[in-house]
């Protein structure tokens, strides 16, 4: 994959939704590639803030820590890793991610 992706490609998000870890589809370990180069993520990481609560977080320069968003707190992982990708898709589509 280039430095876009397809949004059309919405098997991919439902691939990664289903199983955001361990192996994937070439297709999607590209996807996902792209998404989580440092020019396309936004500094997006995901941060622990209590024994199963995550947030989503922008990483800043010189060891500063990160911002935090308190808006959602996620008891999954899966589910932060999940808001993480849609905030990526979008950023590099200008579209929602919505799955049918």
């Amino acid at each position: 994959m280039a430095d876009t992706i397809d949004p059309k490609r919405l098997d991919l998000a439902a691939e990664y939704k289903a199983k955001p870890f361990g192996r994937h589809s070439p297709e999607l370990q590209a996807l996902l590639n792209t998404i989580r180069r440092a020019e396309n993520c936004q500094d997006l990481i995901l941060v622990s803030i209590a024994p199963n609560k995550w947030v989503l977080g922008t990483r800043l320069p010189d060891g500063v820590p990160p911002a935090l968003d308190l808006s959602q707190v996620f008891d999954r992982l899966e589910d932060g890793e999940w808001e993480a990708f849609k905030r990526r898709w979008k950023a590099m589509t200008g579209k929602e991610l919505v799955l049918p």
